[in-house]
């Protein structure tokens, strides 16, 4: 009998996408549903193309979902300039085999909410348009969710693509409003690990190649996907490359080494040339608001790097 959680992914691969993926792959816990895919990093035909292509390589059978090639109303500029412009550092790699089914993502979520339902494990590593879209058709998606992680927001307005604004959310804010409204109204907690968190649990430059000459697949193939994006955040950031997807997956997966966390009211702001996107956290608890939002502080780094060696078979 197979007692593992079923959890059904949204992303938009993105080189730090494609990490956490190969990590919920190897997850003890957790059975890898679905892949649902939106546009994000780069647009949707790459995604899509993306995501087959890491199962392929992973060697996994999951069946994959295309979904919104566009946020709900505003347009937003993509990551290209970060993950390349197929969004896997233009490898210009052989496209997979498989094709990604017919129904649409959104369509795809809801099933599958009725299928698991009070068990499904949601994990959103991209804009939140697909489940606005599926909240929109379904407002009772939430009340069969078990579990909801979101790797998006900056919980103190440090944003990392306006100043306020961390880019899944502030690519499509209506969208996120959406999400976290719903599930607010349906009683649950969003569990959220936000770019601030990310830039303090960042890698050794020196580490991560060390990790990637494994004489394996993965380790191979993301070498190469993430060589461009590493270079780049070298000459940006200094002696830490981040991993923002693959820490929200971490948390997932392996909640135990958890070190620190805050649960508090969280808001999506919709206007304001500055603050538009800014995921507003009420830390004192002023606004009345109940707590909707569980926030990551604090991650064990050496559980959380051990995570990453195994994904890469880097051990």
């Amino acid at each position: 009998m197979n007692d593992k959680l079923p959890l059904l992914i949204d992303t938009d691969p993105g080189v730090d996408d494609a990490l956490a993926l190969l990590m919920a792959f190897d997850a003890p816990h957790h059975e890898v549903v679905a892949l649902t895919i939106a546009a994000g990093n780069v647009g949707l035909k790459h995604t899509v193309a993306n995501a087959l292509k890491l199962c392929e390589v992973a060697e996994v059978d999951i069946p994959v979902f295309a979904g919104c090639d566009a946020p709900l109303l505003h347009a937003a500029p993509d990551a290209s300039y970060v993950h390349g412009r197929d969004g896997f550092g233009d490898i210009a790699y052989p496209p997979a085999a498989k094709q990604a089914e017919a129904e649409h993502a959104a369509q795809a979520m809801i099933r599958l909410s009725h299928v698991h339902a009070g068990k499904l494990v949601v994990c959103m590593l991209g804009p939140l348009t697909n489940l606005a879209v599926a909240l929109k058709l379904d407002p009772t998606l939430p009340e069969r969710v078990g579990r909801m992680v979101v790797m998006g927001g900056a919980v103190t307005g440090q944003g990392n693509t306006t100043p306020m604004a961390e880019f899944n959310i502030g690519f499509d804010p209506e969208a996120a409003h959406i999400v976290f409204e719903a599930f607010a109204a349906a009683g649950k907690i969003v569990e959220v690990a936000d770019w601030e968190a990310v830039i303090r649990h960042g890698f050794l430059h020196a580490d991560v190649e060390r990790w990637l000459q494994a004489d394996h697949p993965r380790a191979r193939f993301y070498e190469a996907i993430s060589r461009r994006t590493r270079e780049w955040s070298a000459s940006l950031r200094g002696d830490h490359w981040h991993a923002a997807d693959a820490l929200a997956m971490a948390m997932l997966v392996a909640p135990e080494h958890i070190r620190e966390r805050a649960v508090r009211p969280l808001r999506i702001e919709l206007v304001g040339t500055e603050s538009r996107g800014a995921t507003v956290v009420d830390w004192n608890r002023r606004s009345g608001r109940a707590d909707n939002a569980d926030l990551l502080m604090s991650y064990d780094q050496a559980a959380f790097e051990a995570l990453i060696r195994q994904a890469l078979r880097a051990e």
